[in-house]
């Protein structure tokens, strides 16, 4: 069985959301393990909603770290404060949370090859690359994810054009500077799932009224469905295959301008990343996504 880890900004976006529900109906049959959840980007309610989720998924028992510095990324949590209210309404933000050593920890204890999904932004995975031996590893960043991480499946970037600006790799200083050691430091393989590839697939527009999915979306203004991003990038690593998942590929070496965001590629035959084209209409992967999260 194939064992993730998911990094989410679970932020003002519903998308995570949705993916997120992806991801449980999966391991409810038996096709993954969620070793663990990063929240990346941190707000009030963003802990005790994510958790709060997971429990109303039938989830639980998920080891789940934030980072608490992450508040500079602007926004307002549309849809937090229903699901905290709803389902963890006891649980706060931690006082404390070390996100870079939860990822430690989890990698040092796998027996198995881990995959990283990240639908957020890059800084604690970058800060991951960079962190030294500690409790659980005598080995660098770097090295430890060459051991242990098989891949990582990534949405970020704008790669129909050369030089344009993506939300997860643009939004501040922070991101900009994770992002562009992220494409430097990275040991493993990367596939990215850029902004032009979900903007126009809409998902969750079908739900049941009474699904606490659709009410997220409501909160959020997306009764109709959202722009399927995160959805796209996660179900994709779950199948595991870009081409079985519908998808032609782009191989070469991603670079980030860390002073304006700005994303370029290069084609390279046996570069260490590739980002992705659909080879389909819209409503495939609307209808993919769809059929599982109802």
């Amino acid at each position: 069985m194939r064992n993730i880890i998911l990094g989410t900004d679970w932020w003002t976006d519903c998308d995570d959301a949705v993916a997120l529900r992806l991801i449980t109906r999966f391991i409810k049959k038996g096709e993954i393990n969620l070793n663990g959840v990063i929240i990346n980007a941190c707000m009030e309610y963003s802990f005790a909603s994510l958790k709060g989720f997971l429990k109303a998924e039938g989830i639980e028992n998920i080891p789940v770290a934030i980072d608490l510095k992450g508040t500079d990324f602007g926004g307002n949590p549309s849809y937090q404060k229903r699901l905290k209210e709803t389902f963890c309404p006891d649980i706060s933000n931690p006082e404390e949370s070390d996100p870079v050593k939860l990822y430690r920890k989890l990698l040092a204890e796998s027996d198995e090859p881990i995959e990283i999904m990240e639908i957020g932004f890059l800084q604690v995975v970058a800060a991951l690359l960079e962190s030294k031996p500690d409790e659980y590893s005598d080995k660098y960043g770097v090295d430890l994810v060459k051991e242990k991480v098989k891949k990582f499946w990534v949405m970020a970037g704008k790669w129909d054009k050369q030089g344009e600006k993506e939300n997860n790799f643009c939004r501040n200083e922070r991101s900009r500077k994770a992002g562009k050691i992220f494409c430097e430091l990275c040991p493993v393989p990367v596939t990215f799932l850029g902004w032009e590839v979900g903007f126009d697939v809409i998902s969750g527009g079908k739900l049941n009224n009474e699904d606490y999915l659709y009410k997220v979306l409501c909160d959020h203004g997306s009764k109709n469905g959202r722009s399927s991003w995160d959805p796209m990038l996660v179900l994709m690593a779950i199948i595991g295959d870009e081409e079985k998942a519908g998808y032609k590929t782009v191989r070469g070496k991603a670079r980030l301008d860390a002073q304006t965001g700005e994303n370029f590629f290069t084609e390279e035959e046996k570069g260490p990343h590739q980002y992705v084209i659909k080879k389909y209409e819209n409503t495939y992967y609307e209808n993919l996504i769809n059929d599982i999260i109802n």
